[in-house]
């Protein structure tokens, strides 16, 4: 996927307070970077940030890092940051494979908004809710094991459905239709679903857990 390319990237993202450099050095010891013992949460792939930016907004007591590998999309979020103060929130620009070298059993909830779908026959791996990445998880949740997904690509839900069941996972709460659900389920929008709600796309989510 191309991206708009952001002037001074580089100079954006390494001048801000919220990006931390060398992320693998606060490996157990991220709590010391909020400065609490709140609960972390994880975004794969923030793109241009807006989630993980209103989460960290509404719910000030959790602590959030959005995680980007490109340099453009995560300049594109701190931009949008602008001129506010939000002491519960990170970002890191790094390829998201990094994630075992870079924290210990500190991640409560993993988000997965809009994740690149690679729908080819071929690119199953690549899917963040593929056998390979859920196995990386394991080793950087705290507890118990809380994703949640949504998504507007129907192979990529499908897929991430048989991934999460195959590998002992529970639907605590899943919706084919996410903006006209009954159940009012809490959902802070994206960039691209904003978009998407507009051109009255339908949302697939899954809330899973897996509580040993």
């Amino acid at each position: 996927m191309r991206y708009n390319v952001v002037k001074d990237a580089n100079k954006i993202i390494n001048n801000s307070p919220y990006l931390v450099k060398n992320p693998t050095n606060y490996k157990n010891k991220w709590a010391s970077v909020f400065g609490n013992n709140n609960p972390i949460c994880l975004e794969l792939g923030m793109g241009r940030g807006s989630f993980i930016i209103d989460m960290a907004k509404t719910h000030p007591n959790t602590n959030y890092i959005g995680l980007e590998l490109d340099i453009n999309q995560t300049a594109t979020a701190i931009n949008n940051i602008g001129n506010q103060y939000i002491s519960n929130l990170k970002m890191i620009c790094i390829d998201a494979l990094e994630i075992i070298n870079i924290f210990g059993k500190e991640i409560d909830t993993i988000y997965l908004t809009f994740s690149e779908p690679w729908p080819k026959k071929g690119d199953e791996k690549k899917r963040f809710t593929a056998t390979n990445y859920l196995k990386l998880y394991d080793r950087i949740f705290k507890k118990h094991k809380h994703i949640i997904l949504k998504t507007d690509n129907k192979i990529l839900f499908a897929s991430a459905l048989e991934s999460l069941s195959g590998y002992w996972y529970t639907f605590d709460k899943v919706s084919l239709d996410l903006h006209n659900d009954e159940r009012k389920i809490e959902n802070i929008m994206t960039d691209f679903e904003r978009q998407y709600f507009k051109e009255h796309r339908q949302i697939y989510y899954v809330d899973a857990s897996f509580k040993e």
